[in-house]
């Protein structure tokens, strides 16, 4: 009976584990580009108490209303209370998210007043908290059967290990582009650079490569098994998150040559910080394009 217990448990630590990535990575997914958008650190930092208590609300009524329907946990009986609790969790979801990266996008120092940094938690916590509420519609899909998947892998020939590391690179470019496309032209990732310096772009790296860890492979979104289970030259969890972000920080470097904010005659100093700095959207958005494959 213990034993019982023991596994119920388990299972059910298991299930809000994922629950939880499958929330901060749908925020990430949504909220990213607007961490990018200095118009929204200007009105955090100018906002009355009155309009932060205005975004919280907005941000948990529009929670609210998708948590009826989407909602970041794998069910379909939603309750109005299961709906108000989930909202709260994607409200803390959202706001500890975009805390953590204006920290190492260096928008909050110990320098920066108390009410400036908390219009620009508030206002930039507020998409990620869409963001978590959409998770499971972000990256829906139908799961294969494992006799299925058993069968495909049986079928294989040796050549798609190398079709197989050609689609992963081919959708990590398409995730990339399309999340970090509109970056790459402003002057945010200039005035980023600035600040975010040393220790901090090797912080940013570290979180770049989490983020894409866990939206591929611990966020339990549809097919995760049937991607743990394919074949690559580089398809083990470690090696396969390290190929595509070297692969979404080329893709970031070739963006920024395109739209002229960066040059060959540039120190490559300015080259790494660039890439660094748009290679974290990138990163999320290649993520994601590998789940879509």
């Amino acid at each position: 009976m213990s034993n019982v217990r023991y596994r119920y448990r388990s299972s059910a630590w298991k299930q809000e584990w994922q629950d939880l990535i499958r929330g901060a990575c749908g925020g990430f997914l949504f909220g990213i580009p607007l961490l990018y958008t200095m118009e929204v650190w200007w009105i955090g930092s100018s906002v009355t108490p009155t309009a932060m208590i205005l975004a919280l609300i907005t941000g948990f009524v529009v929670a609210f209303l998708l948590n009826r329907t989407a909602g970041f946990r794998k069910t379909q009986d939603i309750r109005a209370i299961d709906a108000v609790m989930d909202s709260v969790e994607a409200l803390a979801i959202g706001i500890i998210c975009s805390t953590i990266t204006l920290i190492l996008l260096r928008e909050i120092t110990p320098q920066v007043p108390l009410h400036e940094a908390l219009g620009k938690i508030l206002f930039e916590g507020v998409p990620f908290t869409i963001g978590v509420a959409l998770s499971t519609q972000l990256l829906s899909g139908n799961r294969t059967d494992e006799a299925e998947e058993s069968q495909t892998n049986e079928s294989r020939p040796k050549n798609d290990e190398i079709n197989a590391t050609i689609a992963d690179i081919g959708a990590t470019l398409i995730g990339a582009i399309i999340i970090a496309f509109n970056i790459a032209p402003t002057d945010e990732v200039a005035m980023l650079a600035a600040s975010v310096t040393g220790g901090w772009l090797l912080a940013l790296m570290l979180a770049s490569l989490m983020t894409s860890y866990l939206i591929v492979f611990e966020s339990d979104f549809s097919d995760q098994r049937k991607r743990m289970q394919q074949r690559g030259i580089f398809q083990r969890p470690l090696s396969e998150t390290i190929a595509c972000y070297l692969v979404s920080l080329l893709a970031a470097a070739f963006m920024l040559l395109f739209f002229q904010r960066l040059s060959f005659s540039d120190p490559w100093t300015m080259w790494l910080h660039y890439s660094i700095l748009l290679g974290f959207p990138a990163t999320v958005g290649g993520a994601a394009g590998r789940l879509a494959v």
